[in-house]
């Protein structure tokens, strides 16, 4: 009952507050409302309601995303990248017939070994695995950090604090080399006007279409979303090239449409 008053109460400062992200509550809110999304299973890829994640960041489109194309079917899961590691989502029930794993660089503090969550720590451009072991690598919001100063946010390892913006490719090529015949890697990526920033980048049209050329699948799905000063809406690449991102790591006050971060964002199922 504690933890439930906490919460409705961390939600309730941060909405007569004005729902500004990264705020008292924010985290609250944005969990709670992910949740209210999966649970319906009514996400849909081509129209979102009216104020879809307002002031939300790109998590509300990336976790619905993934969980309306992923199978229920059993089968070996790749997480390059930890981000399945929440107990709200790795309890999602499409994950519990599958075996997962989760690759990243350094320990979070959040670990998940009663679900059968298997751990290992290492570099996404040089895997532990062999060729063709899983069925489905998720890697969202995660490969435009690769290559850049991870140092930032991620692990205190200096060796990690790097200035190479196109290593993440080498990332595409072991998720190709990991994944069956037949498999899936589901990506996403913040979208827009080409930036390269001390620890993220913002992807352009070229690179996305390195990303596919690199993967050579047998065939893809693009889906593309903007953020709005309403909320996220369905768009296409075209409409969201001059998008850009709000770090709150940098920026001193809001921007007028109080994005959180990506204002666009790419999601991308490739099929090996």
């Amino acid at each position: 009952m504690r933890a439930f008053l906490r919460n409705w109460f961390k939600k309730k400062i941060f909405k007569l507050k004005g729902q500004k992200p990264w705020s008292y509550g924010y985290a609250n809110y944005k969990v709670d409302t992910i949740k209210s999304i999966l649970k319906r299973d009514d996400f849909n890829l081509g129209k979102l309601h009216d104020n879809y994640g307002f002031r939300i960041d790109e998590r509300v489109i990336e976790y619905p995303w993934l969980f309306s194309k992923l199978s229920e079917e059993e089968g070996n899961l790749l997480d390059a990248g930890s981000i399945l590691n929440f107990k709200y989502i790795i309890s999602q029930e499409k994950l519990q017939n599958k075996k997962v794993f989760i690759s990243t660089l350094a320990p979070e503090g959040r670990f998940f070994w009663q679900n059968k969550v298997s751990y290992v720590y290492e570099d996404l451009r040089n895997t532990c695995y062999r060729d063709a072991y899983f069925d489905w690598v998720v890697s969202l919001s995660t490969i435009e950090h690769i290559g850049l100063d991870n140092t930032k946010l991620y692990t205190d390892d200096s060796s990690k604090a790097e200035s190479s913006p196109d290593e993440y490719l080498k990332a595409i090529q072991e998720y190709r080399r990991v994944l069956k015949p037949g498999g899936i890697c589901y990506l996403s990526v913040p979208y827009g006007k080409k930036s390269v920033k001390e620890w993220y980048q913002v992807f352009d049209a070229q690179m996305i279409k390195d990303i596919i050329s690199t993967f050579k699948p047998t065939s893809y799905n693009i889906n593309c979303y903007q953020y709005l000063p309403s909320g996220w809406v369905v768009s296409n690449q075209e409409t969201a090239k001059e998008a850009t991102y709000f770090d709150m790591h940098e920026k001193k006050q809001y921007d007028s449409d109080y994005a959180a971060a990506s204002r666009a964002v790419i999601c991308l199922e490739l099929i090996k």
